[in-house]
């Protein structure tokens, strides 16, 4: 009889699981896709391009780029704060919803046709960006609710809808930032002119973050690689390093090479209650 756990061979694939995003408000839909370039007013990426910049921050910190760590300890610190923001929103609401008689009963404030929204995120972070989006559409559905019963005025509602809005899109914009800086920890360690680009481009790093002791509790693992054959940092004819070896380039991608970008969808406008 043959042996089977030696003739048994395990070919596995990548995991994955489908998973959508419902969004009941068009003011959630609007933050979904951001903002466009408007009265010289730069644009804001929205949730899809925030998820596809946090794969690319991701891949980064996997390749021992000490400036994509440094960046994902900026976007968790952000993040946190985000949700924060919108917690005291959401308790400000509930005080509000708190005022109704005890004799009426009010419902959830849903939409009769949604938005499912097909989600592809490869990276914590960007899972994390996802649930305050859906923390937003339902803050919105309630505040929606409040002032359709008269709990709170029209200003109430648009300065609280506002505030969800403008946390969210600046984490967003503090997400747009980010450029991967071509650089490792052995550049650093070695001090060569790549090295001094990126200080000089980029600037200083905490050290602890630079030795890689203090990296995002989302961090991925370093890959670590076979050395290559070292070669100098081009130049060009005044000596200056050039742009792709003191860094700004893309990060390489990742081994099965998706890239984890949820699609688009179109707006939907908000019927109170």
């Amino acid at each position: 009889m043959a042996n089977e756990g030696e003739a048994l061979q395990l070919n596995l694939g990548s995991l994955r699981s489908t998973m959508s995003l419902t969004l009941h408000t068009h003011h959630a839909s609007r933050i979904w896709h951001g903002r466009a370039p408007a009265e010289g007013k730069p644009g804001i990426v929205g949730l899809n391009g925030f998820v596809a910049i946090m794969s690319k921050l991701k891949r980064g910190a996997e390749q021992n780029d000490p400036y994509s760590d440094w960046w994902m300890l900026r976007i968790e610190e952000k993040l946190g704060a985000t949700k924060e923001r919108l917690q005291l929103l959401r308790e400000q609401v509930d005080q509000a919803l708190a005022d109704v008689p005890a004799a009426l009963s009010l419902g959830d404030n849903l939409n009769v046709q949604p938005v499912k929204l097909p989600l592809f995120v490869s990276s914590q972070l960007g899972f994390m960006a996802v649930y305050l989006l859906a923390d937003y559409d339902e803050l919105a559905r309630r505040l929606i609710l409040a002032h359709h019963t008269a709990l709170i005025d029209r200003s109430t509602l648009e300065r609280w809808l506002n505030e969800g809005a403008h946390a969210l899109r600046s984490l967003f914009s503090l997400a747009q930032q980010y450029r991967y800086s071509g650089t490792t920890r052995d550049d650093f360690a070695s001090k060569n002119a790549a090295a001094r680009a990126a200080l000089e481009k980029f600037g200083e790093l905490p050290q602890d973050v630079l030795e890689g002791t203090r990296r995002s509790r989302f961090a991925p693992p370093i890959a670590r690689r076979s050395p290559l054959p070292s070669r100098p940092p081009r130049t060009n004819g005044a000596g200056e390093v050039s742009a792709n070896d003191a860094g700004g380039s893309e990060p390489a991608e990742a081994a099965d090479g998706h890239e984890d970008e949820p699609a688009a969808s179109a707006d939907e406008e908000d019927d109170p209650a």
